[in-house]
């Protein structure tokens, strides 16, 4: 859009609809997706799917797609910044958001992220902050490793994580095995409260 950096509701709303009278579907982080409908304009399908991020650095992204691929072909909605971050977007606070609103968190260690500073540690860092939030017996955090590389000390203490390799699709299958058995518990009980940390106030 060329009306100014960020959109209005009427921008945006002007958009969704051109897309839709194009025969796009428009998918609403977190909500859902519009997709149009013969002879109804469109209808919105609600996003039921458990949200999964994946919190990586760029070295590893090829790795990472293949996750992202793996997840939706297994019933899950994985969130991954370049997907699905917007031009103009707050992207620090839409991450923060991301992780809030997930409910799994995966981060995605190997020999290249473990010792680069930025982005993929602050996001661990807010992801164990939010965790303090989940019911104990609860599963948020999944870490996983895409190669032999030393996972830090205090993910090693508190959490098991699980190797992709050698072995990638036996990885995977452990994967989807562990946040289905912990999704299917969650579902029996009362939804839990935002994941935000304690503290944290919204502007």
């Amino acid at each position: 859009m060329t009306a100014g950096r960020f959109a209005t509701r009427d921008q945006i709303a002007q958009l969704v609809k051109q897309c839709l009278q194009e025969g796009k579907s428009v998918e609403i982080d977190g909500l859902g997706t519009f997709r149009p409908s013969a002879g109804r304009g469109f209808r919105f399908w609600p996003s039921r799917l458990p949200k999964v991020f994946l919190a990586y650095v760029a070295e590893d992204a090829r790795s990472v797609d293949r996750i992202y691929a793996a997840c939706e072909e297994n019933g899950f909605a994985p969130w991954m910044d370049r997907r699905k971050l917007l031009p103009g977007q707050n992207w620090p606070r839409a991450i923060e958001e991301a992780i809030e609103t997930s409910d799994f968190f995966l981060p995605c260690f190997s020999h290249n992220s473990v010792r680069k500073k930025g982005g993929f540690q602050a996001e661990i860092r807010y992801a164990l902050d939010c965790a303090r939030r989940v019911p104990l017996d609860e599963v948020f955090i999944v870490p996983v490793r895409l190669d032999d590389c030393r996972v830090p000390a205090r993910i090693q203490k508190e959490l098991q994580y699980i190797d992709l390799f050698p072995q990638w699709g036996s990885g995977l299958r452990r994967l989807f095995s562990v946040m289905g058995q912990a999704g299917r518990r969650r579902e029996s009980h009362p939804k839990c409260a935002p994941l935000r940390p304690p503290g944290r106030q919204r502007a």
